[in-house]
């Protein structure tokens, strides 16, 4: 049988990894660049998979897809997929949620790092021609201040782990976390006023759900103490931006790390543009060479799985188990 694997859109400038993976199962890919939900459902007709990237794939343009059983989408955050729709009519969502936990751990490190130490001030000095040290006052040293962790999942543990020698106290809030493992890694569960009020440094690892959106602002900046600084690697919407950027211009806010913005890319005239106390980056926290490779296969073998009747190898929708079209094998 012949299947119709459409990707829906995509920033590579190939995409050999995900041809070599669907060739081997004997299954071609259709490439496209779909941006408005008619571009999309006219893109995805009689798709029996569809692989995703950035495309909002919003309950019209699921319900269009007659035919597919799996959208593999790259990446952890499914922010982009109509989740309870695709649930509804039994297609399978895919994601790849271990694609690239060492890289954003690492990425929100360096942020954090960064800002504390004041690197991006530095850096701007120095190419400028002014040795001067006092271009930073004041820093202060890490060891004995206090880390906070919103979400303590699979980047949050890591970035604990790694940041565990610099001598700080770690905490996190998380509703979910599981006190076992937060016990084992040394790190305190709090709620979330207490996470604002204690922490010198504050890395967000939250997905962007309904619960989430907005959890940081304006409320929550001022809990926090003026030489606290923020990192977020997770997604631009968790934070309210307009709320950051007054408590940065007003001083409640020491400084920020970000990868991830509300709206991508970053207007030329966005606020945040001109802030010597803020170091960003292009929402690239998790791209290794490795990491990469890994997403792009991974998202392309969840389609094999699927067409070969098996359940993905990452199914991140696991209440379409009993509504999923077409036949699964047994686990």
């Amino acid at each position: 049988m012949t299947y119709r694997i459409v990707l829906t859109d995509y920033e590579f400038p190939d995409l050999a990894p995900e041809r070599e993976v669907l060739a081997e199962a004997g299954l071609e890919l259709t490439a496209c660049q779909a941006k408005s939900e008619d571009e999309l459902i006219a893109a995805c007709a009689g798709a029996d998979a569809v692989i995703n990237q950035y495309a909002q794939l919003t309950p019209r343009v699921i319900r269009s897809l007659d035919k597919c059983r799996i959208i593999s989408r790259y990446g952890i955050g499914l922010n982009t997929i109509d989740v309870p729709t695709a649930t509804e009519l039994g297609i399978y969502i895919g994601n790849v949620p271990d694609g690239s936990l060492e890289e954003v751990s690492d990425h929100a490190i360096a942020l954090m790092l960064s800002v504390a130490r004041g690197l991006g001030k530095f850096d701007r000095a120095v190419k400028s021609g002014l040795w001067d040290y006092t271009v930073v006052k004041p820093l202060y040293r890490l060891r004995g201040r206090t880390l906070g962790l919103l979400s303590f999942g699979n980047i949050a543990q890591r970035v604990a782990i790694k940041m565990a020698g610099f001598g700080l106290r770690i905490i996190a809030h998380d509703p979910y976390g599981n006190p076992a493992r937060a016990k084992e890694l040394g790190v305190e569960l709090v709620d979330l006023d207490t996470l604002c009020r204690e922490s010198d440094f504050l890395s967000v690892h939250v997905p962007l759900v309904a619960e989430t959106h907005h959890i940081l602002s304006t409320a929550q900046f001022a809990l926090m103490k003026p030489s606290a600084i923020v990192v977020n690697t997770a997604r631009g919407p968790v934070i309210d931006e307009a709320a950051l950027v007054a408590a940065l211009q007003d001083g409640r806010l020491a400084g920020a790390g970000l990868d991830v913005f509300e709206q991508e890319p970053v207007a030329k005239d966005h606020p945040l543009l001109g802030m010597d106390n803020v170091v960003l980056s292009s929402h690239a926290a998790w791209y290794s060479e490795d990491s990469e490779y890994e997403i792009r296969t991974k998202t392309a073998r969840n389609v094999v799985d699927v067409m070969q009747g098996r359940l993905p190898t990452y199914l991140a929708n696991p209440a379409v188990r009993d509504l999923a079209r077409g036949p699964v094998a047994a686990e």
